[in-house]
């Protein structure tokens, strides 16, 4: 159900659902409140911006007496049916992502036609004045010591994006200098795995094929169940994608060294011999796991460990480890179907290709998911499975 508010008209009517207010009164909860930071609301806007609720019967309008003066001013309350309209439409606002259209967008779009100086003095403005915003924002927050937690949640929501628009501006800036430097080169394009490994992390072979893995670093987690249903499962792989992430923006922001999330990983085992065939995946043990590139120390990441921990409060975070893998030559093939297909290729691998190439599996049961399976449909689901092997001797 769409409510028809805008974003001023709802600002408004969620005042009055607080409790009934006259127009000053408004005015000055706006501005205590610093709502005018992400809603428009013009002191002579909000008389014209309370007609429109009453006209649509969401408030009504009383004609109140001053003590003293015999003055009446208007005092506005919500109705019952602009309580309703009012909790519809800032359910809407919290769960709906909203386009975002900055003027500064499209400045960057139409960047060409401006002079480099011209272009670097504009973005130092624009830095001064997101500093001047800041700096007004939290003053605000600061004064307000006794408001609810919703608008806490606000001033902190505010200065967030403030916050790192700055980061982004104070990149930019520096990128830009830094291009027009005599003999400076053009940066790098960040790390990506898929790039530079691609035999093994965007093979083409649908038929089994033997590669040489090299040594590789991961940060993994380590668990039993089936992932489909297994909420350690999911929690796992949260927690890899939150401490990937976390390095990923802690390089950017220290060393400018920047890197492409790799695609999620597993190594999958089993105490019972026949559990893949059969499907068994109650039985199934798994290490899921992310490469990292070399560059990412162990102190590197049990700081990213940290700092997502204290972000997240997710409790698998705390069991994810570094490891480091060498699996060698390995036989490997492109499957590209519903993963539940994977047995039909498995069972070809131990019992006609190893054998007709005199080898023998030596590591656990690798798999790459190229694919995001919630947004893939099953038959174009990509998947390398890969499997260490070894000869075996004559």
């Amino acid at each position: 159900m769409n409510s028809g508010l805008s974003a001023a008209e709802l600002t408004l009517l969620g005042l009055l659902v607080e409790q009934p207010r006259h127009g000053y009164e408004l005015e000055g909860v706006i501005n205590e409140r610093g709502m005018r930071e992400w809603t428009e609301i013009g002191f002579s806007s909000i008389y014209y911006l309370l007609t429109k609720l009453r006209e649509r019967g969401l408030i009504t309008q009383t004609d109140a007496s001053q003590p003293g003066s015999g003055k009446g001013r208007k005092v506005y309350a919500a109705t019952a049916e602009g309580r309703r309209a009012c909790a519809i439409a800032a359910e809407e606002a919290i769960a709906e992502l909203h386009p975002l259209f900055p003027r500064v967008l499209v400045g960057l779009a139409n960047q060409p036609a401006i002079d480099h100086g011209r272009l670097l003095d504009a973005l130092g403005r624009r830095s001064d004045a997101l500093a001047e915003r800041i700096e007004h924002v939290r003053r605000a927050a600061s004064e307000e010591q006794h408001v609810p937690e919703f608008v806490r949640a606000i001033f902190d929501h505010t200065l967030s994006q403030l916050s790192a628009e700055q980061v982004w501006l104070a990149q930019y800036r520096a990128s830009l200098d830094d291009a027009h430097l005599p003999g400076r080169e053009t940066p790098m394009a960040p790390y990506d795995v898929k790039r530079e490994q691609k035999e093994l992390y965007a093979p083409k072979n649908r038929a089994w094929a033997i590669v040489d893995v090299p040594e590789q670093q991961f940060i993994g987690i380590d668990g039993t169940g089936n992932p489909n249903t297994s909420p350690a499962y999911a929690g796992a792989v949260e927690a890899l994608y939150t401490v990937a992430y976390t390095l990923k923006f802690a390089g950017k922001r220290t060393t400018g060294a920047d890197f492409v999330v790799a695609p999620l990983e597993g190594l999958w085992w089993s105490d019972q011999p026949d559990a893949f065939v059969t499907r068994a995946k109650d039985a199934w043990n798994w290490t899921m796991l992310i490469s990292m590139p070399s560059r990412i120390t162990k102190e590197m990441i049990e700081d990213a460990k940290q700092t997502a921990l204290a972000k997240k409060k997710l409790p698998e975070i705390s069991r994810l480890r570094h490891l480091t893998l060498h699996e060698g030559p390995s036989a490997q093939v492109l499957h590209i179907g519903p993963y539940d297909d994977e047995t039909l290729v498995l069972d070809e691998l131990h019992h006609t290709y190893l054998d007709a190439n005199g080898l023998r599996p030596t590591g656990r049961h690798h798999e790459i998911y190229l694919n995001q399976p919630r947004k893939t449909a099953p038959e174009k689901l990509k998947t390398i499975l890969r499997q260490p092997v070894e000869h075996l001797v004559q």
